[in-house]
């Protein structure tokens, strides 16, 4: 006669099979077969083309290959730090992109702070609509536009001219271009970065305000101890994964707005690499997106551990 096995509730079979049952992956596998698109893309355009980094390092031919062209060691690094010009174009890229990394985040806090205070929701759908549209525009588009408002006969030129005020070569003076790099950036990513921190506005406990109320406090103290406190930890990661694009000052932006006389304050690293290192120089440009991408992993890596250190709020 065969032994027959009884589970129980308590047996090792019973616990396992139990455990099984209740497997997060279980209750999850739909949203993680939706995420595999999107893990499939970043597998194939950022890690795949990894081993390119090899150029950095070698007098790349293409029709030599990675494997048959000359190594050179750090040649190319150092033919970049020596090339003429090359200090200031990556002190033109750090001003820019410190100017705008600042201004990017008070802009849309403040933003977001003001529009969160109006009651009628109309206007203030209204004001979101028309400040997330220069968004979606590109900066071929926005260029042009530019182009012709700030031209010396252009629209604000002309406002100029009617206080009796010389003309401003917005795009045709170096400090000047630098401005308006700055505030045309802002003007079209701050609405589209400050739904951010509107959903994290929106996820502040109202109980806290009432509270706040019942013991006197007025909207200012209110925004002062309870809103920006609640705003700090989405305003530290915003501002650390803002560090990586560091040396990234938006060639779109800078291409076409860029023009010779305002090339020794405006001109930055993607803009002197286009223009200096085409006709195939392969290996120039593989080493000024290694430098660029070492620069951006040191200061997010340095951003996220100091955020770490003064809000104790940490994403991984």
């Amino acid at each position: 006669m065969k032994d027959t096995v009884i589970i129980t509730s308590s047996s090792p079979v019973s616990a396992r099979v139990k455990e099984k049952r209740n497997h997060p992956l279980r209750k999850t596998w739909r949203l993680h077969l939706m995420l595999l698109p999107a893990v499939l893309v970043a597998l194939i355009f950022k890690y795949a083309p990894m081993p390119g980094i090899i150029m950095a390092f070698q007098d790349f031919k293409p029709w030599l290959g990675i494997s048959g062209s000359r190594w050179v060691g750090l040649d190319n690094f150092q033919l970049i730090f020596t090339m003429k010009g090359s200090v200031q174009v990556i002190w033109n890229t750090l001003i820019i992109s410190v100017l705008k990394i600042i201004f990017g985040l008070a802009v849309p806090v403040t933003f977001a702070l003001l529009i969160n205070e109006l009651r009628n929701m109309k206007l203030k759908r209204s004001i979101q609509t028309m400040v997330y549209l220069p968004h979606f525009m590109s900066w071929v588009i926005l260029g042009g536009i530019l182009l012709d408002v700030l031209s010396l006969d252009g629209v604000l030129n002309r406002l100029v001219a009617a206080l009796h005020i010389q003309p401003i070569m917005f795009l045709g003076e170096a400090n000047w271009f630098r401005f308006t790099v700055i505030v045309s950036d802002l003007w079209k990513e701050f609405g589209f970065s400050a739904i951010v921190f509107l959903a994290a506005l929106s996820g502040i406990n109202p109980d806290l305000y009432e509270a706040a109320e019942i013991d006197g406090a007025g909207r200012w103290q209110q925004t002062i101890h309870i809103t920006l406190p609640s705003l700090l930890p989405i305003m530290v990661v915003v501002f650390t994964l803002s560090l990586g694009n560091m040396l990234n000052a938006n060639f779109d932006q800078i291409y076409n707005l860029i023009n010779p006389l305002v090339l020794q304050k405006g001109d930055i690293i993607d803009t002197f690499v286009f223009r200096n290192f085409q006709g195939g120089q392969y290996s120039l440009a593989a080493t000024v997106g290694l430098f660029k991408s070492a620069v951006g992993f040191i200061l997010i890596s340095a951003g996220y551990y100091i955020s770490h250190k003064w809000t104790n709020y940490r994403v991984f």
